[in-house]
């Protein structure tokens, strides 16, 4: 069959490289998404192994529609017996770019409209929309007017893993907090340190990976594909015990994370206790500016998101913040390669290190970067006001 898994910006390359290692054919990398073919048990793979997919769509539908009488029309010479059984609810997801529809929401409730309106004049009865938990979600989407719908395998976007109990004001969703660490390049063994760690997304993916647990295993409720015509639960029980069966019970890799707020450091063992990883994580109360690298271990990574600042007179304040970083990266993590991901790249100039490398990503609307800092001992030290972090 083929399929399509969207991501984040950025992540493309990454989440490609991720879908071949699962065995599958790539026939197309895009903006944000990856096209590739596979069957039944690779589609099952992705859903349990993917942590870098956002939505797992398989496309069965394309065509034209410059106005609402042609996306009627069209939408109605689909046969939608093949995809919505009898009793069963559908919702539907549009995304709409560039087109001479201005609102996703009233493409969506015209494509409900010709649905409900072929049921209704071939059966008498009219399937019911569930936008919370449909037992199919159709995902359409309109660029430039070419229509494109497709089944969402998972029902929910991938990133809502399910172990996050608690949250912080602005978390990291899970597909990106595992981008960024396997765009540091750690190798699942060497020490990696958060000295923001917030709710601890970060370590919670560092130690998914690290374990071998598969994400879509804390998957809430059924994934969208178990509601299909053509599901088969026998294939999906072996997927489910072969991932089980993959996981690492001994801790892997050396992972810590501090944060001076002793209310986020209770969410973040909350959350790494959900994951099942509190055995593998280490948390602690502790300003940024005491962080020092752990004894008696090799030097690894230091990936962390400082806040960006967002709010009127923060500046000040970011600026010290960013510089205290910077001077702790210095004097405590000689040797590490040091990640700062951030939306603030004019207090990113206060950390006082030149970037190595400068990786353009996105948090939700917000411009950011991926900043990698190579800590040598200081060699490497610049005074901030030469720092130029335009892309």
């Amino acid at each position: 069959m083929h399929l399509t898994a969207t991501t984040q910006f950025g992540l493309e390359e990454l989440l490609a490289d991720e879908l071949h290692a699962l065995g599958a054919d790539i026939t197309h990398i895009g903006s944000r998404a990856v096209e590739f073919i596979g069957d039944h048990r690779l589609l099952y793979e992705v859903a349990l192994w993917s942590r870098l997919s956002m939505r797992l769509l398989r496309p069965f539908a394309a065509f034209y529609a410059p106005d609402e009488k042609a996306l009627y029309r069209e939408v109605s010479r689909i046969d939608w017996q093949d995809f919505i059984g009898p009793g069963q609810t559908f919702a539907i997801t549009p995304v709409v770019n560039r087109s001479t529809f201005e609102h996703s929401l009233f493409v969506a409730q015209l494509t409900k409209d010709a649905i409900v309106d072929q049921f209704r004049e071939r059966t008498g009865e009219r399937p019911s929309i569930d936008t919370r938990t449909p037992d199919v979600r159709l995902h359409l989407r309109m660029t430039e007017n070419e229509v494109i719908l497709s089944l969402d395998a998972a029902g929910d976007s991938l990133h809502r893993r399910g172990y996050r109990q608690h949250t912080n004001d602005a978390p990291l969703n899970e597909v990106l907090a595992a981008g960024l660490v396997l765009l540091s390049g750690w190798d699942g063994k060497q020490p990696l340190i958060d000295l923001l760690c917030g709710s601890a997304t970060i370590l919670t993916e560092a130690g998914l990976i690290s374990q071998r647990i598969a994400p879509g295993l804390f998957h809430q409720g059924k994934f969208g594909f178990e509601n299909w015509y053509d599901f088969d639960p026998e294939l999906w029980n072996q997927v489910r015990e072969e991932a089980k069966a993959q996981r690492l019970e001994e801790p892997q890799a050396y992972l810590a994370g501090s944060d001076v707020d002793p209310k986020v450091i209770d969410m973040a063992a909350a959350n790494i206790t959900a994951a099942g990883l509190e055995d593998c994580i280490r948390l602690s109360v502790r300003d940024v500016k005491d962080a020092v690298a752990p004894a008696q271990q090799e030097p690894g990574i230091v990936l962390t998101n400082p806040p960006y600042g967002e709010r009127i007179g923060e500046e000040a304040e970011m600026d010290a913040l960013y510089k205290t970083i910077g001077d702790t990266l210095k004097t405590g993590f000689q040797g590490y390669n040091a990640f700062v991901f951030t939306g603030n790249l004019e207090a990113a100039k206060r950390i006082g290190l030149k970037p190595a490398r400068r990786t353009p990503l996105f948090n939700g609307p917000i411009d950011c970067r991926l900043l990698k800092y190579e800590l040598y001992g200081g060699s490497r030290r610049i005074t901030a006001p030469d720092v130029n972090l335009t892309p």
